[in-house]
């Protein structure tokens, strides 16, 4: 060394390494460099991960002495561990030079080159400079080399495989592997670099595995991943080799997979692969090599080329490898496979959400294939798979339009001579054909046969394709026999099967399908016909398609449905009772198959009722009762309110099936059954909703945990309920799939509470605070079931008329209104007369009579109409005799003249309300009215302003009462005043929309007033409202047991009692009888008083006869009355305490007096003592004082009955009656009513009679 050097510091910063070198081909943990004091001494940088750079980064600055390291000798070195290194790991480089050589650069940053490797030029940038001194702290520290046997071992495996790769030398290779096996074998269990060992060992023989320079066979594949796997368990998430390790399996994973493919290994591949993207940071050279050719794209492409597997597992990877593919051509791919995957479970175990999720891949598929993709057509068609099946299964007729368009644009992409062309003829062929089942237009099954033969011409004989054309034009030919009766398309069709057939050998997967189209062909052909071999072949094949299909496959359905319609068929022939049962159990059987969706178990369920009711079999009730149940279920599927309509309208003859069933059970003499199904049955679209706002108060008492959580679930059901379609599909699909699930989850709450005491209360355990009149007009017979308070219902036979009698009622009724609006006031309704004597004869006579012959009730008592069917469209409560009594002694009374009336659309309904009214808040009254609706909307109603003048007259000064009219009444006015006040009178337009109900409004003046906007809104509060509008009152004519009007929203909000009109109102003569009843409905009221809604059927009753002379028939009658009893039961959570000796009682619904030993009967005082829970006890002032002299109280005490009826009584009252010798004390339920049973006073509480305190007290 030169004297100038002698005894002096070198300064060296080394500032990055150029095309780091890898000559063994294996990715490192990690590299540093190595310079080199002695053969036992060296520094050593610190070991850094290495980038997907071109060059490294370094940074290190090193102060050597000259006399300690007399030359420059340098390596570059990679290590295989970021943790605890085995060994000194792998010489990349090496580089020697005299400090001389290295000082002549200059103080400038130079590159010093290393010996190639390869197609690699490493090389090493620094500075160097001498340093006069320096301070033993400054100076570089030095480490001793490792020296011992296992570093040695490693070392040389380094060597020798790093050689093998760069040569191809066999030799090398075993000399490395036996290396790294002397080295694994002083690495025992727990040794802490046996993680390093089986990981060096592995790569070299699975590098040898791979070259096929080693023994290749799946043991040895098998042995090297099961020592990546021990090794990625010695080094779990967290310890700095985990990545690494982590690869190394999945590398060793996808060579195992790629010679015998199994899911379980490309599984496993695909998971860790997931999992290690996130472990590898940008930049590193790690990252570029997981998520490159060699690592994700292999396991994606490997999970791509694995046949479609439908279970679990396998659906699990292909979400797993969807995660990790990035936007492109593989995501697509995945897409694909993934979709493939859940529609082939789906068919196998028939769960929505599988075809929901397959749906929502499509559309992402369809949304990366912009216009002019080359693939979007495929991606259009494989959207449309989907959406078809969905169809299929639920019936939504948006997702067969939908389908259709699909299917149209894919046939656009397709030219004549494109690959995909008879594919998308096919396909659009066959939802045409799905189409024209659902709509009947003849023009769709003319387009679905062209588009088939077009595609058949496409795939000749031979083509493995055209056994699917086959049998998509002959089904197609069939349904247009079914609808034109051509017998020629029939026998085409057949043929056209077998030859399908034909090419589906058992074994195929797709056979079941061509067996059951020619099973249905055959059945058509045996109806026209009558030849046995047809019906015979029916069921030998359906008895083959059961044998083949997995038991939870959904077309098993489909067979035992074919099987049904075929032992039916022989039935029918041969009047066999052994092939009746057969096709009754086969129609069991069908429709419980739970894996099949609701529209089509419904069908099969609807035609085991036809036939049970044909030939009066045993299983017509329990058909009935299947396709309700069904028709539930599917209904509850929907998210939006309309669309659970156009579910219950897309059955054809199905509107009658619940009359249909009561009159089946009437027929068996089990009224109270009919009204079971009835209840079911009917109001469905009001049920559905109104379960949401099910009031919690019970259930909040006994188990405020569930209540809270049936509450937020409710809440999250309300808002997940749309009201309308939505134009953005995916949306729409995102929107069901999540009302489905909380649906779930509420269906999971609602179980929950009533495996224990906490059960929702239904009107099966509440009473009905009758009569109730049911009135059925079903197919098979005609008939009435009165529902009272207690017992039993009683069945009222109505054999004179027909439905073909009420049919033609409607239809005449509807011409006779419309023919008397032109006439003048004075001039007789003749038409009218005779139709409304028609309904009092045929219909509500017998009805009468056996109210007052047979149940006793009282002139005036009330009564509720609850008609169904063809009944909803007739003002049964306008019924009239119109003649003289028989000794001309006057005019037979009308039914308006014998009881005050009421409708009610369910005994449900009617419970609901009676549940809402529990808590009484201050009135206030809102006149509403809007005669001058905006330019074009309406015509204009001239007394509209009068009218709300009018009624705030009317109203009593203790009730606020503001009013709304002209250019304040808009939408948002007058929605704001339903929501803020108890009662509402509503003077404007009102527009019944028949194709849509639910889009029937209010005129306001700038926008209407729907019934969703009523909907939406929930106002338990609120007590009465008063529609002076036209057809507030007018059912749906597609659903008429659903009841879809404005007044029915009304309730539904929250409106207790509401006035609503059948058709349309002169608002000349409307103001007369709104006169009549609000005088009428506050008569005697005086100040401090209570407005009481229940009085609003008497007060319109009342106000139509005074008005007989001023207002024509067709203007009385249109107002009706819609609504609950005279109030709710108190709560069982209050208790009553006595005046004098207070026991506590439990309080129940009816109270009884009853004193047949008293003389001089005299009420001295009403009061009110209530105890509540938290022991207060507030008092109600006096309120009424009476006396009557009759010896035995056959007649209420002169004073109390006004009080009873007149007065709203918010609270029990505590009532002393005193004869000459006894004394009484009674309590009374607020809400009573009165009758003589003849041996007392009876109080009822809404027609309920339960004793439930006496107490007698001789007087001394």
């Amino acid at each position: 060394m030169p004297g100038s050097l002698q005894g002096r510091y070198i300064r060296l910063e080394l500032i990055r390494i150029n095309d780091l070198p890898l000559p063994s081909e294996r990715i490192p943990a990690g590299f540093y460099v190595s310079i080199n004091v002695d053969s036992k001494r060296h520094w050593k940088s610190p070991v850094r991960v290495v980038s997907s750079d071109e060059s490294e980064v370094l940074g290190d600055i090193v102060i050597l002495s000259s006399r300690e390291v007399p030359e420059l000798s340098v390596e570059i070195r990679v290590s295989y561990e970021l943790g605890r290194m085995l060994g000194n790991g792998e010489v990349v480089a090496k580089f020697e030079t005299s400090w001389d050589e290295l000082l002549d650069r200059g103080d400038e940053p130079f590159d010093i080159s290393f010996p190639p490797v390869g197609d690699m030029h490493p090389s090493l940038t620094l500075k160097a400079a001498v340093l006069p001194s320096c301070d033993n702290q400054d100076r570089a520290p030095l480490d001793f080399i490792v020296e011992c046997d296992i570093a040695r071992e490693t070392d040389a495996g380094h060597e020798r495989f790093a050689t093998y790769v760069t040569s191809k030398t066999v030799s090398h290779l075993n000399d490395a592997v036996q290396h790294f096996q002397l080295v694994l074998d002083q690495c025992p269990v727990g040794h802490p670099d046996r993680a390093g060992a089986l990981t060096n060992l592995a790569w070299a023989r699975l590098k040898g595995y791979i070259e096929k320079d080693l023994q290749n066979d799946l043991q040895d594949i098998d042995s090297i991943t099961s020592s990546f796997r021990e090794a990625l368990a010695l080094q779990p998430q967290g310890h700095p080799d985990h990545s690494l390790a982590t690869y190394h399996l999945i590398k060793a994973l996808t060579w195992r997979n790629s010679e015998a493919s199994t899911t379980a290994y490309i599984y496993e591949s695909a998971q860790l692969s997931c999992k290690l993207l996130p472990l590898c940071p940008e930049g590193t050279y790690l990252h570029s090599i997981v998520a490159g050719a060699d690592g994700v794209d292999c396991v994606i492409r490997a999970c791509i080329k694995h046949p479609v597997d439908a279970s679990d597992e396998g659906i699990h990877l292909r979400r797993v490898v969807l995660e990790l593919c990035p936007l492109g051509n593989n995501h697509l791919l995945a897409l694909s496979k993934l979709i493939g995957a859940l529609r082939s479970r789906f068919e196998q175990c028939g769960s929505i959400n599988d075809l929901d999720e397959s749906i929502q891949c499509g559309r992402e598929a369809v949304s990366l294939c912009s216009e002019g993709h080359s693939h979007r057509a495929s991606y259009l068609m494989i959207l449309g798979y989907s959406l078809q099946s969905r169809f299929d299964h639920r019936g939504n007729p948006h997702d067969l339009d939908e389908v259709i368009s699909l299917f149209e644009e894919a046939l656009r992409l397709s030219p004549v001579g494109h690959e995909s062309r008879c594919l998308s003829l096919g396909h659009l062929g066959l939802a045409l054909y799905k189409r024209f089942g659902q709509c009947g237009d003849v023009n769709d099954i003319i387009g679905a046969i062209s588009h088939q033969r077009e595609a058949l011409t496409l795939r000749p004989p031979g083509n493995p394709g055209r056994t699917f054309l086959l049998n998509n034009l002959a089904i197609a030919l069939a349904a247009r026999y079914a609808k034109l009766d051509v017998s020629e398309d029939l026998n085409e069709a057949i043929d056209l099967f077998r030859d399908s057939l034909q090419l589906r050998p058992h074994g195929h997967p797709l056979r079941h399908t061509v067996l059951l189209n020619l099973s249905s062909a055959l059945c058509s052909r045996f109806e026209q016909t009558e030849k046995d071999e047809d019906v015979e072949e029916v069921i030998r094949l359906c008895q083959e398609l059961l044998e083949d299909l997995p038991s939870l496959h959904p077309d098993r359905c489909s067979s035992y449905g074919m099987l049904a319609q075929a032992y039916w068929l022989c039935h029918t022939a041969q009047r066999k009772s052994a092939d009746l049962s057969l096709a009754v159990e086969n129609y069991r059987l069908a429709s419980r198959h739970a894996t099949q969706g609701f529209p089509r178990r419904i069908l099969l369920a609807l035609a085991w009722a036809r036939s049970s009711e044909l030939y009066q079999h045993e299983s017509a009730l329990e058909a009935y009762q299947t396709c309700l149940d069904l028709f539930d279920n599917h209904v509850m599927t929907r998210s939006s309110i309309i669309s659970r309509r156009e579910a219950a309208t897309a059955f054809r003859n199905a509107q009658l099936l619940p009359v249909d069933a009561a009159s089946c059970v009437i027929r068996r003499d089990n009224p109270r059954r009919a009204v079971e199904l009835l209840e079911q049955g009917r109001g469905q679209q009001w049920s559905l909703a109104s379960r949401l706002r099910t009031p919690l108060e019970d259930l909040m008492s006994a188990s405020p945990e569930l209540a809270d959580k049936l509450s937020e679930i409710s809440k999250r059901l309300s808002d997940a309920q749309g009201s309308t379609g939505n134009a953005d599909r995916a949306a729409a699909d995102r929107a069901a799939t999540q009302y489905r699930r909380l649906q779930e989850q509420w269906g999971a709450v609602v179980s929950l509470g009533s495996c224990s005491r906490l059960r929702m209360k239904t009107c099966k355990r509440q009473r009905v605070y009758g009569p109730v009149i049911i009135l059925i007009g079903s197919q098979y017979s005609r008939s009435a079931i009165i529902v009272m308070a207690s017992g039993e219902p009683h069945h009222v036979p109505l054999p004179s008329v027909t439905l073909t009698d009420l049919k033609n009622l409607k239809d005449r009724f509807a011409r006779a209104i419309r023919h008397a609006s032109s006439m003048g006031p004075k001039v007789p309704r003749n038409d009218l007369i005779v139709l409304l004597r028609a309904v009092w004869d045929e219909i509500m006579l017998p009805i009468v009579n056996f109210l007052q012959h047979d149940l006793k009730l009282k002139c005036l008592s009330r009564i509720w109409l609850c008609p169904t069917g063809a009944f909803t469209s007739i003002p049964l409560h306008a019924a009239h005799p119109f003649r003289t009594k028989e000794d001309h002694s006057g005019k037979e009374a009308c039914l308006e003249d014998l009881y005050i009336c009421s409708y009610t659309p369910t005994l449900s309904a009617l419970v609901r309300s009676r549940q809402m009214m529990k808590k009484h808040v201050p009135p206030s009254f809102v006149a509403i009215g809007q005669g001058q609706p905006s330019t074009g909307k309406s015509k204009e109603l001239l007394a509209v302003d009068s009218e709300i003048e009018l009624v705030r007259k009317l109203v009593p000064a203790t009730a606020n009462r503001p009013s709304i009219s002209g250019d304040a009444a808009t939408r948002a006015g007058a929605l704001q005043a339903l929501q803020e006040n108890t009662w509402v009178h509503l003077a404007c337009h009102g527009k019944q929309d028949h194709e849509q109900p639910y889009n029937s409004h209010f005129v306001m003046r700038d926008e209407a007033i729907t019934l969703l906007d009523i909907m939406e809104k929930d106002i338990p509060h609120a007590e009465f409202a008063f529609l002076s509008a036209c057809h507030t009152a007018v059912g749906d004519e597609k659903t008429p047991d659903e009841v879809i009007h404005l007044a029915a929203g009304l309730q539904f909000s929250g409106f207790k009692s509401v006035v609503g009109t059948l058709w349309e109102v002169d608002d000349a003569v409307a103001k007369h009888v709104v006169k009549a009843f609000y005088e009428n409905m506050f008569e005697d009221l005086e100040d401090g008083g209570v407005m009481d809604c229940t009085k609003a059927a008497w007060a319109l009753n009342r106000a139509t006869h005074a008005v007989k002379m001023d207002v024509p028939l067709e203007q009385r009658m249109v107002f009706i009355h819609v609504a609950l009893s005279r109030g709710p039961p108190m709560s069982t959570f209050l208790r009553l305490m006595f005046l004098r000796n207070p026991p506590v009682l439990s309080v129940r619904p009816i109270l009884c007096y009853r004193d047949t030993r008293s003389s001089g009967v005299k009420v001295f005082g009403i009061f009110s003592m209530i105890e509540f829970i938290d022991g207060t006890t507030p008092r109600i002032p006096f309120l009424a004082r009476a006396r009557s002299s009759s010896t035995t109280p056959s007649a209420p005490p002169q004073g109390l009955l006004p009080h009873l009826q007149d007065r709203s009584l918010t609270h029990p009252l505590l009532v002393h009656l005193q004869g000459n010798t006894h004394r009484t004390t009674i309590i009374i339920s607020p809400w009573c009513s009165y009758r003589d049973d003849h041996s007392g006073i009876v109080l009822w509480n809404c027609g309920i009679p339960v004793l439930a305190h006496s107490r007698l007290a001789k007087i001394t």
